[in-house]
């Protein structure tokens, strides 16, 4: 940083300030943890004041001890030129107002489902058996186990590692009786049982895709964004697999990102439904038990 004495930053304020600056001007993408500069900045800045993301504005006006200048440099530093993403550096990521540890062994969460389990109308006490596919750090099991509190939820993913974290999320959420552990590809290694509800946010990138991905993103594991050639690898198989898994009235929910024409084009036969998001981007496809089973006895 080129400024003299007299005009460095001082409080948390200009020091925000100045954060958010460089970020734009270092060209860093959003999207992994905020979707813009002030709340990138602002997240790094607290992290390295040691205060809470929910901190009253009013620090903003405090000054900021040297040692901190010192830690929120640092993680600037990785930020725009080591281009590590931001939750790796706070070593957290927040997802429907619930914190997550997370490192580079997880991708970062991110996910539509927030908004959308709340408002399925899928009543939380009479849910009794759910699936996560796919499950990464874990997120969306645990907010599962928190929203139907009666039910108990298989979390499932390939990678051993990721479920390392998985597990240090169910532990700090103390929902270790309800969420099950499974590495699994797909439902491959998972006990044969029946869901009221599978939700999946798997890996749906187009891999051509994940080459041309800013480098932040091509920081998180890459088997986590890369679906295969058109980004269908893993939901294939998957749709393919729910059909014995669902209950008669059980649900299939995908979040598939920019796939919405090709799931049409492929999966029209099994009547493919599309929420709507707050976005606009109806990017989670929800199918129902009796059309993934009338499809399959079709093909047999």
């Amino acid at each position: 940083m080129s400024t003299s004495r007299s005009d460095a930053p001082a409080t948390l304020g200009e020091w925000l300030a100045h954060g958010e600056k460089l970020l734009v001007k270092s060209g860093v993408a959003f999207g992994q943890v905020a979707s813009n500069p002030h709340d990138e900045a602002l997240t790094l800045l607290l992290h390295a004041a040691r205060l809470p993301l929910d901190s009253d504005p009013a620090v903003l006006g405090r000054k900021l001890p040297p040692a901190e200048q010192a830690a929120f440099r640092k993680l600037l530093r990785r930020r725009t030129v080591e281009r590590v993403p931001t939750a790796y550096l706070t070593g957290e990521a927040w997802l429907g107002g619930t914190r997550f540890h997370v490192d580079p062994r997880v991708i970062i969460p991110r996910s539509y489902f927030v908004e959308l389990i709340p408002t399925l109308g899928l009543e939380p006490g009479r849910l009794e058996s759910l699936a996560d596919v796919c499950t990464g750090s874990g997120c969306l099991a645990i907010l599962l186990a928190l929203h139907f509190p009666q039910a108990k939820v298989d979390a499932i993913d390939l990678d051993r590692e990721a479920l390392a974290v998985a597990r240090i999320n169910v532990q700090a959420h103390r929902v270790g009786r309800r969420v099950r552990l499974y590495p699994s590809d797909v439902f491959d290694s998972v006990p044969l049982r029946r869901y009221d509800l599978i939700v999946s946010n798997p890996p749906y990138e187009p891999s051509a895709l994940v080459d041309a991905l800013p480098e932040e993103f091509r920081r998180e594991p890459r088997q986590a964004l890369d679906g295969g050639k058109d980004g269908l690898d893993i939901i294939r198989r998957l749709l393919l697999q729910a059909a014995k898994r669902l209950t008669s009235t059980g649900v299939l929910l995908i979040e598939v990102g920019g796939l919405r024409r090709a799931m049409d084009r492929e999966f029209a036969a099994l009547q493919p439904e599309w929420l709507p998001t707050a976005d606009g981007s109806n990017c989670v496809v929800r199918f129902r038990a009796p059309a993934l089973r009338a499809a399959q006895r079709v093909k047999s």
